[in-house]
């Protein structure tokens, strides 16, 4: 140990860990606590590389027997609170994916990445439930609930989760399923790391292995157009169409392909998985409705998904929120604009997105959950690349603006894993119902009554 360290309890009792155990100063620590959002620098004073779930029990039970706080993590992508202090597990060795063709069904471990369960589902012509990057792990993701690219057509990711197995804080490990610790299944559907951490779970596939999906893109002064077009064309779709309007202010990165380079852009991305001459047909009043300058809607793989929204692949720093709404009207509509549109100069934020709900995502789950947004109709998501100070000045100022302004037309609540940096404990609550709210809590003080899962989007008991 170097003289960096701080002072922590004794580490014996982690010597079985089969992965590393490390502290501030070893080699391979920075590279073991950095996640996919830069904008989040964790200094823990110790990191586990768990290779199982032995190696999670391990940390747990440690940290109940010396009170430390512990923090997850798998890709790093929903790292939005800096962990300067306690345990970090960090999952990412753990990504195995075993597929049971007949059953159709996916056991995923813990640091597994939707990339990793696409490419194991394809060859059986099977499809799992992710977002719009498959590069984001799934554990987390589906924790939060899971708003998938499909989400209008099949339902939340959450919705066809099977069963959990599950260590919580005092180092127990659980199975959970609707039959078998049933709150527990609860709680972990939609109330994010709050009790517990996932080894693996089970979720169904669905039998789908091409869709027809991608982005129209027209210049952005012409995102008014595109806009009003788009938001009545929303009115009119069978749930399985798939859609969100996005403004998109891309810098001149090599990585961006031109002509999108540089330019400021209007996209309606869209996920159809039915037939893709009806997919065509549906689409024709988007295509009509502004000069297009890229087109990419075609028939693609299902885990070529990537393609539609056309996500970062490199981590950065960003600062992302998001807010729900009840619906988009005529003054929501010029709140937006007048807000993030083409006459609002030198803009901070990289992508302003409102994504079309309803459909699935409306309906009851197969077994009751903590999601607390089947009530919204679209919603509101910003995220800004925290370059140099400055730049976070003008994308804070930029987020707190559109938000307050677009209150109005919201549900009041956010979604867990696009919420951004939690705050107090009111807006922590904001991603829930009141009842889901303290359901959550009850639940947090019965399998973590003292706290240790602190980090990130969390909750205190009552």
């Amino acid at each position: 140990m170097t003289a960096t360290h701080r002072n922590t309890p004794d580490l014996f009792a982690l010597s079985d860990v089969r992965g590393p155990v490390l502290r501030p100063g070893d080699d391979g620590y920075a590279d073991e606590v950095t996640g996919f959002n830069l904008a989040a620098l964790h200094t823990p004073d110790v990191v586990v590389g768990a290779t199982g779930v032995d190696d999670i029990v391990a940390a747990l039970r440690w940290a109940s027997a010396t009170g430390t706080p512990v923090a997850v993590q798998a890709t790093g992508h929903g790292a939005n609170f800096p962990i300067d202090h306690g345990l970090l597990i960090s999952t990412a060795r753990m990504t195995d994916v075993r597929i049971d063709p007949d059953r159709r069904l996916a056991t995923v471990a813990a640091g597994a990445r939707w990339r990793d369960v696409l490419e194991a589902t394809a060859p059986h012509g099977l499809a799992a439930l992710c977002g719009t990057s498959t590069d984001a792990g799934v554990v987390g993701y589906t924790l939060g609930g899971g708003l998938p690219v499909l989400g209008r057509a099949y339902g939340y990711a959450a919705d066809l989760v099977r069963s959990f197995q599950v260590v919580t804080p005092d180092g127990t490990l659980r199975e959970s399923d609707p039959e078998h610790e049933p709150e527990l299944f609860w709680a972990l559907r939609g109330g994010k790391g709050n009790v517990g951490v996932v080894a693996s779970m089970v979720c169904e596939l669905l039998p789908l292995d091409t869709i027809y999906g991608g982005g129209v893109y027209c210049p952005g002064e012409h995102a008014e157009v595109l806009l009003r077009t788009w938001t009545d064309w929303t009115r009119t779709l069978p749930d399985a169409m798939c859609s969100a309007f996005t403004l998109l202010r891309l810098p001149p990165f090599p990585e961006i392909p031109e002509p999108l380079r540089g330019g400021f852009w209007a996209r309606v991305a869209i996920a159809w998985p039915g037939d893709p001459a009806e997919g065509e047909r549906l689409l024709a009043p988007i295509r009509a409705a502004a000069p297009v300058s890229v087109d990419t809607v075609e028939v693609m793989p299902y885990a070529a998904m990537d393609r539609i929204h056309m996500e970062p692949q490199d981590p950065l720093p960003a600062r992302e929120s998001c807010a729900l709404l009840r619906d988009l009207g005529p003054e929501a509509l010029r709140t937006f604009l007048s807000q993030a549109g083409p006459d609002v100069r030198d803009y901070p934020l990289l992508m302003v997105e409102l994504r079309h709900l309803g459909g699935a995502l409306a309906r009851p789950a197969p077994h009751e959950d903590a999601i607390c947004a089947r009530d919204a109709e679209y919603i509101l998501e910003t995220v800004g690349v925290l370059a140099a100070p400055p730049a976070a000045q003008a994308i804070e100022q930029a987020t707190t603006s559109l938000y307050e302004a677009m209150s109005p037309y919201g549900t009041g609540h956010t979604m867990v894993n696009l919420h951004g940096t939690p705050g107090s404990a009111s807006d922590r609550a904001r991603a829930w119902s009141p009842e889901v709210y303290d359901r959550l809590r009850k639940d947090k003080s019965a399998y973590d009554p003292a706290n240790l899962l602190a980090f990130g989007h969390t909750v205190t008991g009552p």
